[in-house]
């Protein structure tokens, strides 16, 4: 006798909780600060991607209120049917301009900046390279692009050198009609910074075209908070640059920005945008805010990166693994996942909540706790998460 669609699901459920992957949701009372209530207790928030710590400011609220009075609270509907207001286009030229690109276009998520971008670039008879640690929505893009997908080594040039000639030996008899490499900037597990001079350097070799996903470098790496390759010095026309408005800078929405003609490209074909509801003019409007406060306020991301250095040389300090992270992202290598599940537990009932990363998300003997930084946390929230580290480190013998 076959099972039923709710029997075969609860075994699923069952299994995931004996292999201790079973995930709950934290219901989470209150703004999204450095403090928050979780399941009615109090803790310093050490996993957000709010890290310029801007969710709440003023600025960013009156603007949104505004618009909100202004407009309605939604485009109710795309943006190629009657969903195109003033706002989206104002938001994107404030993109492109913040980027150094010709144009902009805005997804509802980054998800789906991804997924549009990546279906529409690469199809059948193409092939693309995809670092081995790129984020889920690169690599569900890659699947669903219909190319052929070739996963190389977490930051290998010299493997991702050899694939792509392989690709152009094999192009010049008619096999692949398109080559790209896509990588993030910062990878979300690690917080380390992927080399774009030497990726695009072999791009320019094999002629291939670069898409950087700069979600968690938008507004964090660079002279201006603008990304990864401004933190190279680099300027590549052929350069791609999708991001988010949903980490540092504390709204909603991802974009891709690039040459007029990509763009003008992704409007009529990335599906994702074709066929989804326009943002809501009030999330425009925050993160156009949002943009501006990254221009105008250098010092809430030298707040950022003294707050990164003060925590990692404490880390260091009490003999943590933080795997050479090079960002505002943190992991703290533990390996097993059950013992990374309980550090999670006693770190939270101490008054911390940095969650623990398993499998899937990360391979099998590197469970984490993933921590990040916000511009917001004061010295004080920082040497008291030292301190907790330290204390239940020592008690489950971590350290």
């Amino acid at each position: 006798m076959s099972l039923t669609i709710d029997q075969f699901l609860k075994q699923e459920i069952d299994r995931l909780k004996r292999l201790g992957l079973y995930r709950n949701l934290k219901k989470i009372v209150g703004p999204i600060d450095t403090t928050v209530a979780i399941d009615g207790k109090e803790v310093i928030l050490l996993s957000s991607n709010n890290y310029l710590g801007i969710a709440t400011h003023p600025k960013l609220k009156e603007a949104a209120v505004s618009a909100l009075r202004e407009y309605g609270t939604g485009a109710c509907a795309s943006r190629l049917i009657s969903g195109n207001m003033e706002i989206h286009e104002e938001l994107e030229n404030k993109t492109a301009k913040f980027k150094g690109c010709q144009s902009a276009i805005v997804f509802p998520t980054g998800y789906m900046a991804n997924i549009g971008v990546i279906t529409s670039l690469a199809g059948n008879g193409d092939l693309i390279l995809s670092d081995e640690l790129n984020h889920a929505s690169i690599i569900d893009g890659c699947k669903l692009s219909g190319a052929e997908v070739r996963v190389y080594p977490h930051k290998n040039i010299e493997k991702l050198k050899e694939i792509l000639s392989q690709g152009n030996a094999s192009s010049s008899k008619g096999s692949y009609k398109r080559m790209l490499i896509v990588t993030d900037g910062v990878f979300s597990m690690d917080g380390d910074i992927t080399p774009l001079p030497e990726i695009l350097d072999v791009a320019r070799e094999e002629d291939a075209l670069v898409i950087l996903d700069d979600a968690h470098a938008t507004g964090v790496l660079g002279e201006n908070g603008k990304g990864t390759a401004e933190h190279f010095g680099l300027t590549d026309e052929n350069l791609i640059h999708m991001g988010t408005f949903s980490k540092a800078l504390g709204s909603m929405g991802g974009y891709i920005a690039g040459s007029k003609v990509i763009i003008e490209y992704l409007r009529n074909n990335a599906r994702p945008f074709i066929y989804s509801t326009a943002l809501p003019p009030s999330v425009c409007a925050s993160s156009i805010a949002a943009i501006d406060i990254l221009e105008k306020e250098p010092s809430i991301r030298t707040r950022l990166w003294r707050n990164i250095a003060r925590f990692r040389k404490g880390l260091t300090n009490l003999g943590y693994n933080t795997m050479e992270s090079q960002t505002q992202i943190i992991p703290i290598l533990i390996g097993d996942a059950s013992l990374t599940m309980k550090f999670a537990t006693a770190i939270f009932q101490k008054g911390v909540y940095a969650p623990g990363i398993r499998p899937p998300t990360v391979p099998e003997g590197k469970s984490r706790i993933r921590t990040s930084l916000m511009a917001s946390h004061t010295d004080e929230q920082i040497d008291k998460v030292l301190a907790v580290f330290e204390s239940e480190g020592r008690r489950l013998h971590i350290i």
